[in-house]
């Protein structure tokens, strides 16, 4: 997926059809002059609904086109006959997909299974046929309902990446680089901050073809939580990842200060985010030697307070598989 096609959030304008007329008939034929009322209902309109797909990954879809009409019902007609629904229209979104009514930024429902249908625009009720209002009082009735009006209503499309581990770190960490050494993700990678601008998906293959989902997210900055840089534009995505990789690069000036920033933007974001699964990844480590690292591991030890802590180099290859033993490890604890 290249990063210009990756859309997590769209606004789209949906109406639904309305309900049909219902059918005001006389039942007349040959040798029946004054037959009773078979006026017939009207249909239904069609609805306006979401439905998961498990294998999409994006709003892409809803770029360019983003007003959607469903079909009106059918008039009743005579002989008691009722009016064809309307036909609905599907929009198929990614799983993680939250949908928020424009006006109030309510959230009224939220898609996290495959094929998990909710209505977003109820289609109109067929209007009732003559035939329903006869009485002995009002034998030949000559009215019937009319349909119910449609609905209209702007909504937002609002994707959280759904992935099992979430890369989070400052600008130029090297996530992206990892993301594609541990899956068959190509991120773009380059020697400068902000590289990532959109979350990147790779999946990880593990032993006994067994898998899981990685995203590595556009980096922090100092203020993210309160909208700096990219701000809520990617924390919203780490919100359903189920454990956090803290990858922070070997030659930081402080890695225990720097992984409390990162702690920081993400407890002022969302506190429930503090209580996932983490693990702190100490990247580019094929430029400590054994001494140096020996020496890093008693100051992490002391400052990282049992926070669990490894230290891996991408363009080396050094510590992968350790780390996707660990990461498969916390998944299924």
């Amino acid at each position: 997926m290249t990063e210009g096609n990756f859309v997590d959030y769209v606004k789209i304008h949906v109406t639904s059809g309305k309900g049909g007329k219902g059918s005001v008939h006389l039942h007349r034929e040959k040798y029946i002059t004054k037959g009773g009322p078979d006026g017939g209902d009207g249909g239904r309109g069609g609805h306006i609904i979401v439905r998961g797909n498990k294998n999409l990954w994006t709003l892409i879809n809803y770029k360019f086109k983003r007003h959607f009409k469903a079909e009106h019902g059918g008039n009743g007609s005579k002989g008691r006959s009722t009016g064809a629904d309307g036909a609905d229209v599907y929009l198929k979104v990614p799983l993680g997909t939250i949908i928020r009514d424009s006006e109030t930024g309510e959230i009224l429902f939220e898609i996290t299974k495959d094929q998990e249908e909710k209505i977003i625009a109820t289609g109109g009720m067929g209007g009732r046929g003559n035939w329903h209002f006869k009485s002995p009082t009002n034998q030949t009735p000559r009215y019937a309902q009319p349909g119910i009006p449609s609905e209209e209503r702007d909504v937002i499309l609002e994707l959280k990446v759904l992935a099992d581990v979430g890369l989070v770190g400052f600008p130029n960490a090297g996530k992206s680089t990892l993301l594609s050494v541990i899956t068959s993700a190509k991120p773009k990678i380059a020697d400068y901050e902000f590289t990532t601008l959109k979350p990147n998906l790779g999946i990880v293959q593990y032993r006994d073809f067994q898998s899981f989902v990685m995203a590595d997210i556009p980096g922090i900055i100092e203020g993210a939580a309160e909208g700096r840089g990219l701000g809520h534009y990617f924390l919203r995505h780490i919100e359903r990842n189920s454990t956090l990789l803290f990858l922070i690069p070997a030659d930081s000036k402080d890695i225990s200060k720097e992984y409390e920033i990162l702690l920081d933007e993400l407890r002022r974001y969302n506190p429930e985010l503090i209580d996932k699964e983490r693990l702190v990844v100490i990247s580019k480590s094929d430029m400590l030697d054994d001494e140096l690292m020996d020496e890093m591991k008693l100051e992490l030890d002391k400052d990282f307070n049992g926070i669990p802590y490894m230290f891996i180099s991408s363009v080396a290859q050094m510590g992968i598989q350790e780390l996707k033993d660990r990461l498969w490890k916390m998944l299924n604890a």
